[in-house]
């Protein structure tokens, strides 16, 4: 019998983390549904350790296995591209090695696009997993619903803040032919910006219920180790000013600065206006003698 070809294309960004990279793959080993392919992307970590931890795997894993290594580090967004280009399944996904899915990640995602065949990718419901390091490696220290009110990717909602992180997002490769790739001249927030680009055009899924994924974060760790929306904080606030700019310069330049005069100063109003009808009426009479003082001394 011929063998059935991979449906679902998992790309694994990893740098200098064997204990990350072989939990991963244990992971994705451990999935209900099989016809998947993986593409490891080293992006400029050290070789040999990767070939040799997967010359390590059982047999089953290591031949649905391909390893790029980039030779020197490239980023999250080209590394991301890179194994996509790679790859010439059905279906996406970005597995970095840190996370984790449930066992019924790909069953369910891969049947929610087999039925909503409009739909460009699906989001499930995600946990978010505080992990802390000890002798034996990161064992989980607690966990909160990422969103718990989500029921639907919605852009409006994105314009604000990002509500599909990678682990939790199985799409179609063919998005790609429609949006392009990841941005590279992006360091993070790679993946907010192209699922805004997705939303603009197309429809994302949701499944609701239980966690899938498992998005997983170590406070005060930084380095390799780091995950990156905590070890980048500050490059995560730069870059999500530097797309929002961007998008309003597009915006102007077409429509003229008539409407982002008007709403900037109109919004910084408002708020004033809104903290002032909340002071008490010790405060404001507080705030008046401060003022009726002031003129005094001026005169």
């Amino acid at each position: 019998m011929a063998e059935v070809p991979a449906r679902v294309g998992i790309v694994v960004r990893t740098k200098n983390r064997p204990w990350f990279l072989s939990r991963a793959l244990t992971d994705i080993s451990g999935q209900s549904y099989d016809l998947w392919s993986i593409c490891i992307v080293n992006d400029g970590g050290d070789a040999r350790e990767v070939d040799s931890l997967i010359a390590g795997v059982a047999p089953l894993v290591r031949d649905r296995v391909s390893v790029i290594h980039n030779p020197r580090t490239r980023g999250r967004a080209a590394a991301a591209n890179t194994g996509i280009t790679a790859l010439e399944t059905e279906f996406v996904v970005l597995h970095d090695d840190d996370d984790l899915w449930h066992p019924r990640f790909l069953q369910e995602t891969v049947e929610w696009l087999d039925a909503h065949q409009r739909d460009s990718g699906v989001v499930v419901r995600t946990d978010i997993v505080y992990e802390k390091r000890q002798a034996s490696g990161y064992v989980e220290v607690g966990r909160e619903p990422m969103w718990p009110g989500l029921s639907e990717i919605r852009y409006s909602d994105l314009l604000r803040i990002n509500r599909a992180v990678p682990i939790s997002h199985l799409y179609r490769r063919s998005l790609h032919d429609d949006i392009g790739g990841y941005r590279e001249d992006l360091d993070v927030v790679e993946d907010w910006e192209f699922n805004l680009r997705a939303t603009l055009h197309h429809h994302i899924g949701f499944i609701d219920g239980e966690p899938l994924a498992f998005w997983m974060q170590r406070a005060g760790v930084s380095g390799d180790q780091g995950n990156s929306v905590v070890a980048l904080l500050g490059e995560h606030s730069r870059f999500d000013a530097l797309v929002r700019d961007e998008a309003l310069r597009a915006w102007v330049a077409d429509n003229g600065p008539g409407l982002p005069l008007f709403l900037t100063r109109y919004i910084q109003d408002e708020v004033a206006r809104q903290l002032d009808l909340r002071r008490t009426l010790g405060q404001r009479l507080a705030e008046a003698v401060r003022q009726w003082r002031r003129a005094r001394r001026m005169q």
